[in-house]
């Protein structure tokens, strides 16, 4: 008899997965369900305030697999920081399950950026009837999250859709796991979701079709119209309607300031600039961030007050795309405000405070709760950069190698950004602007309110700048916690580090307009030697007055007048120097007589005032009516082949003279401003170089840290990059968080971090 071969049944185990990241809000959970029917898994996945959840059972090489493909194959939008796993015993799930939200500790997980919408949706708007031309479609892939998320988890009862019961058509769509729609929060169409409104003198109307027609011709007809989008209000007009735009610019206050070109596509933007493959990746990105971009084709004046660059984005809302249908050129969206102050939000807010701009209103019924502007960006050396976080990038977490729980950062004056500390993540808020408005600060205020709810934040410690004046440092005052005091240069080279997770020496430059420095001076120019716990300053320029402190900012042309002084003393007034015709001769007479006795000229070595000067001194800028007009208009003079550079003479402290001298001489020759400015700028890398060479061959330290607003000067970042890596430094830039002002929280709060760890 010839018996049976038994064939052992393969073991099934069992195990748990904790993923961290951002997991929650951009259609982890469907994904998780179908990769596991596909790898014949069983178990279940739930959102909790640690993360997401996996409970999965099966062959063992069918959850190798499956962990793999969770690494390889997750949504766009997310981002898996860590995955823990465990062994368990097995429970015998009999199929695969989604299970309901659960808050399990004062932990949070992270929040979704808002998304801009996907091209299925678009595709969805032609197709099914409910949602036919919907102006709020969204799914699992795209759509609002952080602008309308009121407390985690990120469930429709924690959202400002809570209000918007829905149809059972898409109740089905919400509750069927295969629909591309599952569990997406703001799901809704046109029966049960939110709708616009256009209220225009002599007309009101929620007509989606009426309202659309209304706005085209009323935009061909040159007006202005306040339109409501995902995180704030935009002012809209004609880009290529010189009159409009001069209107707009009138009547918002915004004399001089670049506006924002919002294109229908990347084809239409390569009609006016020149698009790279990284930026064009960038513009279509689902972040769609403002990419500034270098113009070939002339826009009004109005629109690039003289600068060389656009900044372009495209659509990210179907109402934009459905403007563009209609309306076949470009468009200025700029922000929905009066300048200097907050984005508007609410409609009733809106209409009272744009009325001087506009009586053409299209607002939503649906609330933004977390205020939200258009995130900026360039590419240099084929890496991102930005200069503005706030849409979809907020609130992404940044990951520090410290615990930074219970840490509030307060950061800086101007373009403020706070965080807060949860775990070994920076969470930063959105760009916040000036604190020095009224509307601003309370907004600010506002915002550490909403995200300290939001992330269960409680604080322990308030990290801050060593300003005296500075509202960032009497939030900390007037608290009743323990404070640490953190030097504004010091916290800008931990943020690139924090970026880079490097504790350790590191060449730090540190170049900005501003920042308070440990002897009472106004710093900017700093080359120190830094790391998370202190740092030591190395050099920097020469100190120089600012006559009448911080009005300098306004007024450049005080600026040129204190380095000639410096320099020349009186002999100045003689050297023939047009710009000095400009200035009417008491007002020089008056800054003359304040530099000789010392009345009200703080000492000052600022990089960013020395951009200023040379503005000032080529007429390139002589006053100013937005925080870095005069480097920005020099940086888009510079002939980039010209590679010659001033003489520098002493380097510490750095003197400026050799650049001063070298000018003037360029002036007197009639040399084109474009050539000076390219001198200029080449000067400034020199001087970079050649110091953290010499710093180098002293300390040995080979690891050079950059930071501050003047490296936001993509020349010279750019080359300064280059060059030094051929030098065989190591390099570090921002990329993460913005290199000007808006990084000081971050650094703030991973020095605060450090420092608690060495007081343990």
């Amino acid at each position: 008899m010839i018996g049976r071969v038994m064939t052992k049944e393969p073991t099934k185990v069992a195990c748990k997965l904790t993923v961290r990241g951002l997991v929650q809000g951009v259609g982890f959970r469907p994904f998780v369900y179908r990769l596991a029917t596909q790898t014949f898994l069983t178990g279940s996945i739930n959102n909790n305030n640690h993360g997401v959840e996996i409970r999965v059972e099966g062959l063992s090489a069918n959850i190798d697999t499956f962990i793999n493909n969770l690494k390889t194959k997750a949504p766009t939008q997310s981002h898996i920081e860590s995955i823990y796993i465990e062994k368990q015993a097995l429970h015998g799930f009999s199929y695969f399950k989604i299970i309901n939200s659960t808050t399990l500790s004062d932990e949070i997980t992270q929040i979704s950026p808002d998304i801009a919408v996907c091209n299925n949706c678009l595709a969805d708007r032609k197709t099914q009837a409910h949602r036919h031309n919907y102006a709020f479609i969204n799914c699992t892939n795209c759509g609002p999250r952080y602008s309308i998320i009121t407390s985690i988890p990120y469930d429709r009862e924690n959202t400002t859709m809570q209000t918007f019961q829905m149809c059972a058509t898409c109740q089905s769509e919400f509750s069927t796991i295969d629909d591309r729609r599952y569990h997406a929060q703001p799901i809704a169409c046109n029966q049960c979701g939110p709708h616009y409104q256009l209220i225009s003198p002599g007309l009101k109307t929620t007509n989606y079709e009426e309202i659309l027609s209304s706005i085209t011709q009323l935009l061909k007809q040159g007006e202005i119209i306040a339109i409501k989008g995902l995180g704030g209000f935009h002012l809209v007009c004609d880009a290529l309607n010189k009159t409009a735009v001069q209107q707009l610019r009138k009547k918002k206050k915004r004399h001089d300031k670049p506006f924002a070109v919002m294109f229908s596509d990347s084809n239409m933007v390569t009609q006016y600039a020149r698009c790279s493959q990284h930026e064009k990746k960038l513009l279509e990105s689902w972040r769609r961030p403002i990419v500034i971009l270098k113009s070939t084709q002339s826009f009004s004046i109005e629109i690039t007050k003289g600068m060389e660059t656009i900044g372009a984005f495209l659509p990210y809302m179907p109402l934009h795309h459905d403007l563009f249908s209609r309306f076949h050129s470009p468009l200025v969206f700029t922000s929905g405000n009066l300048s200097n102050e907050p984005i508007c939000i609410d409609n009733t807010q809106a209409q009272h405070k744009l009325a001087p701009v506009t009586s053409h209103f299209v607002w939503h019924n649906r609330p933004i709760q977390n205020r939200v502007d258009d995130s900026v960006a360039m590419v240099v050396n084929h890496k991102t950069r930005l200069i503005r976080r706030a849409r979809g990038y907020c609130p992404e977490p940044i990951h520090t190698q410290y615990n930074t729980d219970g840490i509030l950062a307060s950061g800086a004056e101007m373009t403020n950004t706070f965080a807060i500390g949860k775990g070994n993540q920076a969470i930063q808020s959105q760009y916040i602007g000036d604190l020095q408005d009224y509307e601003t600060h309370q907004f600010y205020q506002e915002t550490i309110q909403c995200l300290g709810k939001l992330f269960n934040f409680k604080p322990q410690i308030i990290a801050h700048d060593l300003h005296p004046d500075y509202l960032s440092t009497h939030l900390a005052e007037k608290a009743t916690l323990p404070t640490d005091g953190i030097q504004h240069h010091h916290a800008h080279i931990a943020a690139c580090m924090a970026e880079h997770l490097l504790d350790e020496k590191v060449i730090g430059v540190a170049f900005d307009g501003t920042g308070y420095g440990t002897d009472g001076h106004s710093w900017g120019s700093e080359f120190m030697l830094a790391d998370l716990a202190g740092f030591q300053r190395i050099t920097h320029f020469d100190y120089f007055g600012l006559p009448g402190g911080n009005a300098v900012i306004k007024k450049p042309w005080r600026i040129a007048i204190s380095l000639l002084y410096k320099y020349y003393g009186t002999a100045f007034l003689q050297m023939n120097l047009p710009f000095l015709k400009a200035i009417p001769e008491h007002q020089i007479t008056l800054i003359v007589r304040a530099l000789s006795k010392s009345i009200n000229t703080p000492l000052s070595c600022s990089a960013g005032r020395v951009f200023d000067a040379v503005a000032a001194m080529t007429q390139m800028c002589l006053n100013t009516t937005f925080q870095a007009q005069a480097p920005m208009l020099l940086e888009s003079a510079v002939n980039p082949h010209i590679h010659t550079a001033y003489p520098i003479t002493n380097l510490r402290p750095i003197s400026l003279q050799g650049i001063i001298d070298g000018v003037i001489k360029d002036i007197h020759r009639n040399e084109p401003v474009t050539n000076i400015s390219a001198r200029f700028h080449n000067s400034i890398i020199q001087i970079i170089i050649k110091q953290a060479k010499r710093i180098r061959n002293h300390h040995n330290i080979n690891k050079v840290v950059l930071s501050g607003g003047c490296f936001q000067n993509a020349y010279i970042l750019s080359k300064l990059e280059k060059l030094l890596a051929k030098e065989d430094f190591q390099v570090y830039t921002h990329s993460v968080v913005p290199a000007n002002d808006s990084c000081i929280a971050l650094g703030q709060m991973v020095i605060a971090a450090k420092r608690r760890t060495l007081c343990v």
